[in-house]
């Protein structure tokens, strides 16, 4: 039997505008700009300049009652709620799916594979080769590596390119590969990479044949640092295990990586997004505008539209060029509405970090950093936590003492033996001496280190500890040992 219920559901539903608020107060400065050159690109009715005095506006003007077959009223096509313009009238403009990976600008330098197949092509090889040669890179990784088995890789040649490859033959290439620079690319593993490059030192010292032996047959011992170990199973010193440790410390973990540094170093320049100043003793603040342009609706446009409202009646044969032209005009003040907004709430917000926070950016003394959660700048601004969250993931502000990730200024709080509420970094800050100050040989353990901060009046557990050193990417006691 079929039954109908009538249910009532409270449903909140972000219009398309929205979501491009939403994404366009994500963008930091350099990717904003970015945003906004496409965005001209895109839209005729969008150019920079100073925004005119003058505006377009919907003009419900009366309808000839001797209205002729051939023309239509502009408004009772259109309408003048912008609700009803369907979601497709707006997709030219809308955030695609590839905006909201906020590309990168890139180098016009070759990229990694690309300088592989340069240094191939100087070998002897076939058409064959060049071709598995060619796949074979494109699986190798950011970092050099290679991290797929053989047997894969010729199966996806075979689907993919319907060529039958034997592993003999993709071994063979991947052979080759491996003889290019930087030495250790195509490794599949660690110890491989590391294995590869010990194997090209021209100079056969002894210590370099032990950093190999170390490697290749007690890389297990190596990694988890057991070198009490080591130095039994190979019948050596502690002195000739430091001097083969030292070789090996030389090695690189990421060969690709070490390419890619030399040509992104322009990539990586911080553009921040507030610029803050002490001037008297009193704090400044402003938006870095960066490359970000004025905007205004074009002229030629403005006219056009305002020349069918006066009129109030276009031919049929005209009615695609005025909906046209209305679209491109209203996508274009929304975006100018856009900026503005997205300036303001970013101004809103840095005001009431800047203040919460105040004796921190007088001074730059971390220890002055208060407990802060998203919350208590949400209040304080009353915007949604969700939006206090996108603008702190993603923005920099300069200040007389470096530049800070607005995330920086964020952490819970605990109380200390007095009751004094103080912010987690303080406790990491603390954590982080004891470890720089810490002897190699005998590093402290989290026990040792909650003992310590017990006596500085924090009590905190052993498995707090483990998180917050953890988070400051600080490896276990086992780990940092020295000889």
């Amino acid at each position: 039997m079929l039954k109908q219920n009538l249910n009532q559901k409270l449903l909140q539903k972000l219009s398309p505008q929205q979501i491009q608020m939403i994404k366009l107060l994500e963008l930091p400065a350099l990717q904003l700009e970015q945003r906004i050159k496409k965005e001209l690109e895109e839209n005729p009715a969008l150019e920079e300049g100073n925004e005119e005095e003058e505006i377009y506006e919907d003009n419900n003007t009366e309808s000839d009652n001797n209205e002729n077959d051939d023309e239509f009223s502009l408004e009772d096509y259109i309408g003048d709620d912008d609700n009803e313009i369907p979601a497709y009238k707006f997709n030219t403009n809308n955030y695609s799916k590839d905006d909201e990976q906020h590309d990168i600008p890139h180098s016009e330098s070759k990229s990694f594979p690309e300088y592989l197949r340069d240094q191939l092509r100087l070998k002897p090889i076939t058409d064959k080769q060049d071709f598995i040669a060619d796949f074979i890179i494109g699986n190798i990784d950011e970092d050099g590596y290679l991290r797929r088995d053989v047997e894969a890789i010729v199966d996806d040649i075979a689907f993919s390119k319907n060529i039958i490859v034997k592993q003999e033959e993709l071994v063979e290439v991947l052979i080759m590969i491996r003889e290019l620079d930087p030495a250790g690319v195509g490794a599949q593993t660690l110890q491989e990479c590391l294995l590869f490059q010990i194997s090209r030192i021209e100079n056969r010292t002894s210590e370099v044949e032990l950093a190999e032996k170390i490697i290749k047959d007690y890389f297990k011992e190596f990694t988890k640092k057991h070198y009490s170990k080591i130095i039994a199973k190979c019948n050596i010193s502690k002195v000739e295990l430091k001097q083969a440790l030292g070789i090996i410390l030389k090695l690189n973990p990421k060969p690709g990586s070490s390419y890619g540094e030399s040509k992104s170093n322009s990539m990586n320049t911080i553009i921040p997004d507030f610029v803050l100043e002490i001037n008297d003793g009193k704090i400044e603040v402003s938006l870095n505008s960066y490359n970000v342009p004025e905007l205004k609706v074009n002229k030629n446009y403005l006219e056009m539209y305002n020349n069918f409202s006066e009129t109030n009646k276009v031919k049929i044969s005209d009615k695609e060029a005025a909906v046209f032209i209305k679209q491109k005009l209203d996508s274009a003040k929304w975006f100018i509405d856009a900026i503005r907004q997205r300036q303001n709430t970013l101004l809103f917000t840095i005001n009431a970090i800047i203040e919460f926070q105040k004796e921190f950016f007088l001074e730059g003394d971390e220890a002055k950093l208060k407990p802060m959660i998203l919350k208590d700048i949400a209040k304080l601004t009353n915007l949604d936590i969700s939006t206090i969250s996108r603008v702190a993931n993603s923005k920099y502000i300069q200040t007389p003492y470096g530049n800070y990730l607005l995330k920086h200024f964020f952490s819970e709080g605990i109380q200390n033996e007095s009751g004094e509420e103080v912010s987690t970094r303080e406790i990491k800050h603390i954590l982080k001496e004891c470890v720089e100050n810490e002897s190699k040989t005998e590093p402290l353990t989290d026990e040792n280190l909650s003992v310590i901060l017990k006596e500085k009046g924090y009590r905190i557990a052993r498995r707090t500890i483990a998180k917050y050193r953890e988070q400051l990417g600080i490896p276990v006691a086992r780990l940092r040992k020295e000889l």
